[in-house]
């Protein structure tokens, strides 16, 4: 009987660390880590968060010229899966209503020789671009919870590049891509920049698992020459209704919120 409460104990302490580990939350200032939690170590699909690379290199190539240039129509045989995205799309709507559809149609007049060629450059998570399994679409979709993954602390280093002006396409496009992911102000004059990604996590067999989701919210928080880059990622533990990306908004604005208070509350020490 002892052994039977032992073993179960120690499942359920496992249990509970595993979990806690397939959670990140990651905050870094000058390339040094100043917060981390859980696992930042494991890589996942890097769902709409990936639009970033994607501004990067569709900027790079002309294919974007400026914040709402090209706009392009909807097309019937496009996905909708939110009503905004029926809309005509520009770079900035592409980013706020996280548009696939838009991405899709910019890695296709990419071709899939520019576009391996932009993820090799990027060192972009494990380079995979083959796609769903079986399926030869990894032009339009192999960062939609498919073959192309990327880790928290990847994110991180990428974001960190940007920020830095030194990932390997043209100023312009680094700034532009900069500008279109601006959120909102914050607190004590802090501005907020982001993205969300939400997923589903994959089977062994590499196929979709549509029961279990899994989110990001990446970007960083700014005030004159103060820039925090952070990452959040979450893995949920059961099926849940609301998409992954927002929720880990909400807990990544949290968690900086109270960041940015104790940089201010220390300022006044």
């Amino acid at each position: 009987m002892k052994k039977i409460i032992f073993f179960l104990g120690a499942f359920l302490l496992f249990g509970q660390t595993a979990l806690g580990d397939s959670k990140c939350f990651l905050a870094k200032e000058n390339n040094k880590v100043i917060k981390q939690e859980g696992d930042c170590n494991t890589r996942y699909s890097p769902c709409s968060t990936f639009k970033i690379a994607l501004s990067l290199m569709g900027y790079d190539a002309g294919i974007l010229n400026d914040k709402t240039h090209p706009e392009l129509p909807f097309k019937p045989e496009y996905e909708a899966f939110l009503e905004s995205w029926k809309d005509p799309q520009n770079p900035t709507t592409w980013m706020k209503n996280s548009c696939v559809w838009y991405s899709q149609a910019l890695t296709s007049q990419l071709g899939m020789k520019k576009f391996q060629d932009y993820v090799k450059k990027f060192n972009y998570g494990n380079q995979d671009l083959i796609g769903d399994k079986d399926q030869n679409n990894g032009l339009t979709n192999a960062w939609l919870s498919s073959s192309l993954e990327i880790s928290p602390e990847e994110q991180a280093i990428f974001l960190e590049k940007l920020l830095a002006n030194t990932v390997p396409v043209s100023i312009y496009a680094q700034a532009m891509t900069r500008n279109i992911i601006y959120v909102e102000d914050l607190a004590y004059g802090w501005k907020f920049y982001g993205k969300t990604g939400s997923g589903f996590l994959l089977n062994k067999d590499r196929t979709k698992n549509l029961e279990i989701k899994h989110g990001w919210f990446i970007g960083w928080i700014e005030k004159n020459n103060k820039k925090i880059v952070f990452v959040n990622h979450i893995v949920d533990d059961k099926k849940e209704a609301e998409h992954a990306g927002p929720r880990a908004k909400q807990q990544a604005k949290e968690k900086l919120l109270q960041l940015i208070e104790q940089i201010e509350t220390s300022k006044n020490r």
